[in-house]
């Protein structure tokens, strides 16, 4: 069993476990007849790859890992009743994962591609393009997407919220709505994807585009959004359509009581990605509420399967991955990163045993290895994401 995060100090998660016999990990991989014996060398994953196995899942709580908050002397994840994770910890050994390099915060997006075997360093895109792989868009070449906010801001222009007080799905879709049938560019289409609650994503087709442009979210409150700016002509032409929408965009929505404004990040196309089967040869898929999730899952080449409302109901979809031969399944859990941006420990605490709660019902599915861990930090003291290991 590979086993992630646990507690947020002392001992953490990275094992391998099969059935009734732990298996040292380093142990279980061939070393290729011509490599040189010279200490640890990084090798390809072709190298790694082995002809058996059984059926892998990866259990991604997002945002999990903590830091004790100013008033408490505990983390959330220390604070959590969580027996049934306690109960599987005893069979499985424990370890960190550094995503990134130390200093580095990393975004969800890099976070899940270093847990999927990619090097998230090496691979440019912005996080509109997974937006919209998860939304069901296959993003075509030469188009452009961003990650879009509805936020809110005062008669100065200055974000209050960035998240428009997490306005319901329904109300997202009204917006959208409300945003595509009155908002137009000169020489150019935007399409609105609308996400769950605050999120949507910006899709913008045309000629002579470029997703070199930075994102105007000023990422605290208090601040106005950044203006947009492109590194070369064809993303100053980018730039220079997203500024014309977003100042109509403004205008209709100044009529809105708290969705009255709009952010876009991480402009990106769409590049060259191995598969996860290119690499490793499993039938992959993923379980994810989310659109982003199923959209980074989506860029690796796994199968996006309907995850249902909550954890009960992912649940039933992993059982019946398993059953349908898919050999590596990735189950995301949201809730917990929610919690820490909003800086609400109870409900941090309240996610991480919610999914100690359904854990029997995952692990019934009958997996032959299972990972649990986070892709990334959000501390509920800092409410942002942190650099520091998972």
């Amino acid at each position: 069993m590979l086993f992630g995060p646990l507690f947020d100090t002392g001992w953490y998660p990275t094992v391998l476990y099969r059935g009734s016999e732990a298996t040292s990990l380093a142990a279980s991989v061939p070393a290729s007849d011509n490599a040189e014996q010279k200490g640890e060398t990084m090798t390809c994953p072709a190298q790694l790859v082995r002809g058996e196995g059984g059926r892998i899942g990866l259990f991604v709580l997002d945002g999990l890992g903590g830091l004790p908050h100013a008033d408490r002397s505990t983390t959330e994840l220390e604070a959590a009743n969580t027996p049934h994770l306690d109960e599987l910890a005893q069979k499985s050994s424990l370890g960190r994962i550094q995503l990134l390099p130390p200093g580095i915060t990393p975004g969800s997006g890099p976070g899940h591609l270093s847990l999927f075997g990619h090097d998230p360093m090496q691979l440019e895109f912005g996080r509109g393009l997974l937006e919209a792989l998860g939304s069901g868009y296959p993003l075509a070449a030469g188009e452009i997407a961003a990650r879009g906010n509805f936020c809110s801001v005062d008669a100065d222009g200055k974000v209050t919220d960035r998240r428009a007080g997490r306005p319901t799905d329904a109300e997202c879709q009204r917006l959208c709505a409300l945003l595509s049938a009155q908002v137009t560019v000169d020489g150019a289409q935007v399409q609105l994807l609308p996400g769950k609650e605050h999120r949507f994503t910006w899709v913008l087709t045309g000629e002579g585009l470029g997703a070199a442009v930075n994102d105007n979210d000023p990422q605290v409150i208090g601040r106005a959004p950044i203006p947009f700016a492109g590194q070369n002509d064809a993303s100053e032409r980018t730039a220079a359509l997203a500024t014309d929408w977003l100042e109509k965009a403004a205008q209709v929505l100044s009529a809105e009581t708290v969705a009255n404004g709009t952010l876009l990040r991480g402009f990106s196309t769409r590049p060259e990605v191995a598969s996860f089967k290119d690499l490793y040869r499993l039938r992959s898929a993923s379980i994810a509420i989310y659109p982003m999730y199923r959209g980074v899952a989506q860029l690796v080449g796994m199968e996006p399967l309907d995850a249902g409302q909550n954890l009960t109901d992912q649940a039933a979809a992993l059982s019946a991955a398993v059953k349908n031969g898919f050999d590596f399944i990735f189950v995301h859990h949201k809730d917990t990163d929610t919690a820490g941006h909003s800086g609400d420990f109870a409900a941090k605490v309240a996610a991480i045993e919610a999914f100690d709660q359904v854990l029997p019902s995952f692990l019934a599915a009958g997996l032959d290895v299972v990972a649990i861990t986070g892709d990334h930090s959000t501390p509920t003291s800092m409410e942002e994401h942190s650099w520091h290991p998972v």
